[in-house]
């Protein structure tokens, strides 16, 4: 595993711990561990008297985490799990009823800069893109298996790149076999018009390694499995915090909030970083927070 102590920088810390922390002897689970700050916050925040969980599907985010939370306390239970999965989570555990799930939607830095991952097109890399390091099916797979109607789909559904999916499919297909994350950005550069490349704020393959990620996790299927396991964990006035960075994400969980029966609304706008800490993390920028309690 690689060592580095470059620790990923949770997002809005203060403002989930306000929204998620009901009383000081609860029992709490955030399902995307990633490498422990929120946890970490959680923990000091109730005087280490709350029961906490950490679930995460990556072993090597979970392995740091647990590395650097046993600096402070050996109490917290870390499970290498996808969030889809909770149930059996909390099942195995025994536990009936918490007060409080934390969903932090997204990559974290390990993830980024983690050797031979592929999540990143800065470094020339296997395409990969898993976040279970233990499944099979990878941005290898999607990239020079899918068909091109396939691959437009998820390039204009999943990465909103709306003007050039269909194109940017067409070179991913016409420049196969893909092997490395450097190719892939040569086909996704073959397909923009030398303008488009240079306006963009962001990088011009963001938003097509973004589709493909989200792909290759089936991200957006198993946000909505567990939202729908979450109520029935909840004691009444425990609380569902979901931070999420794109728009899709945000719409799924501000759909389910709205539309349960069990849950109430309580952020009718989303929560969002303040100036201060993006200025101190841009990964902030477009992060934000949506909250229901168990009614």
């Amino acid at each position: 595993m690689r060592k580095y102590e470059d620790f990923h920088k949770s997002v809005m810390v203060n403002e989930v711990l306000e929204n998620l922390i009901t009383k000081e002897d609860g029992v709490y689970v955030d399902c995307t561990t990633g490498e422990g700050g929120h946890i970490k916050a959680i923990y000091e925040k109730t005087n280490g008297k709350a029961k906490i969980i950490g679930v995460d599907l990556d072993y090597e985010v979970l392995e740091i985490a647990e590395k650097r939370l046993k600096e402070i306390t050996d109490d917290i239970e870390f499970f290498k799990s996808s969030y889809r999965d909770i149930d059996i989570v909390l099942h195995g555990l025994g536990i009936e009823k918490v007060d409080g799930f934390l969903m932090d939607l997204g990559v974290s830095t390990f993830q980024l800069k983690g050797e031979n991952r592929g999540f990143t097109f800065m470094q020339d890399e296997p395409l990969d893109m898993r976040m279970d390091t233990d499944s099979d099916f990878t941005a290898w797979n999607v990239v020079n298996e899918y068909s091109e109607e396939q691959l437009s789909k998820i390039i204009f559904e999943y990465g909103e790149e709306f003007k050039f999916a269909r194109r940017i499919a067409r070179s991913i297909v016409n420049s196969r076999p893909i092997n490395t994350t450097f190719e892939l950005v040569d086909a996704i550069k073959k397909a923009l018009p030398p303008k488009e490349r240079y306006r963009r704020r962001r990088h011009f393959a963001t938003k097509t390694f973004q589709a493909i990620r989200i792909e290759v996790n089936g991200e957006f299927d198993n946000i909505r499995t567990a939202l729908e396991k979450f109520p029935e964990f909840l004691n009444e006035g425990g609380r569902i915090c979901v931070i999420s960075f794109h728009s899709l994400e945000d719409k799924i969980v501000k759909n389910f909030f709205r539309n349960h029966e069990k849950l109430k609304l309580l952020t009718k706008k989303p929560i969002l970083p303040t100036e201060e800490e993006i200025n101190e993390n841009p990964r902030a920028r477009s992060a934000r927070i949506r909250v229901a309690e168990r009614i």
